[in-house]
């Protein structure tokens, strides 16, 4: 069942969503060769709860850490540990809060010192696909007008959209309903009404959209080994338009 969220609430969620933003911003700048991905957790964990919210990942179906972090060829669910970041590593990161009864949800792909020119546009075009798909965020549309613009962009830039891992409504729990697809025909899934509240979040492959995962039940790879990205807001459906409530400038 998808939850429409009222006035109130969407007001509730943007408290959630503005630190989560601003968490990726203050990551963002730590991102260097040498930092390891549990310190980039623990500086994460700080912030969130020196602001008064919860991480919402710690112990999301028994998740261990404040962030999932994924390097390079994995796709999502990265655990933070004793990893260093080295020159010419590209790091997702994933990061959700949890305030005043809801959660945002946010994720972004830095690049570590100078990376590679295909690593440099994996990055941009998983970003500018999460653009162009919210271009069809609006009242009346259907959800996977969404899904079929994000596919079309990735797909027109060479790269490829994972299948097995989609975006979802989010609210009182990180996870609500719909699914929300970075693949597809247009026209089809629930009508976009005012209140909905999803994660929209391309995940896009240099190589194959294939993936595995690995022995810890948790890290998702790319089968071919080559690089993946990640964007990802928390997006409020509203009459005029949408509202990226986890983007902070």
């Amino acid at each position: 069942m998808i939850i429409i969220k009222n006035d109130l609430e969407i007001d509730l969620m943007r408290k959630a969503g503005r630190i989560v933003g601003e968490t990726l911003n203050l990551l963002e700048g730590k991102v260097k060769p040498g930092i390891t991905t549990g310190e980039l957790d623990r500086i994460a964990e700080e912030f969130i709860t020196k602001h008064g919210a919860m991480p919402s990942f710690k112990g999301l179906y028994g998740f261990p850490s404040s962030l999932c972090i994924s390097v390079n060829e994995q796709v999502v669910h990265g655990f933070p540990g004793k990893r260093k970041l080295k020159e010419g590593d590209i790091v997702s990161v994933d990061c959700g809060a949890f305030i005043n009864g809801f959660h945002g949800d946010a994720a972004r792909t830095f690049a570590v010192g100078e990376i590679s020119e295909e690593a440099k546009k994996l990055i941009s075009v998983t970003k500018e696909s999460f653009f162009k798909g919210i271009e069809k965020a609006y009242v009346g549309n259907r959800l996977t007008d969404i899904s079929c613009e994000i596919q079309r962009f990735v797909e027109d830039n060479g790269f490829s959209v994972v299948r097995d891992y989609v975006g979802h409504g989010i609210g009182k729990k990180v996870h609500e309903d719909p699914e929300v697809p970075n693949f597809g025909r247009s026209g089809r899934g629930p009508k976009l009404v005012s209140g909905m509240v999803l994660a929209i979040e391309p995940m896009v492959n240099i190589g194959s959209y294939h993936v595995n995962t690995l022995e810890d039940g948790w890290t998702v790879v790319t089968q071919d080994g080559k690089f993946s990205a990640h964007y990802e807001n928390t997006v409020a459906i509203l009459p005029n338009g949408p509202e990226i409530l986890t983007l902070v400038k």
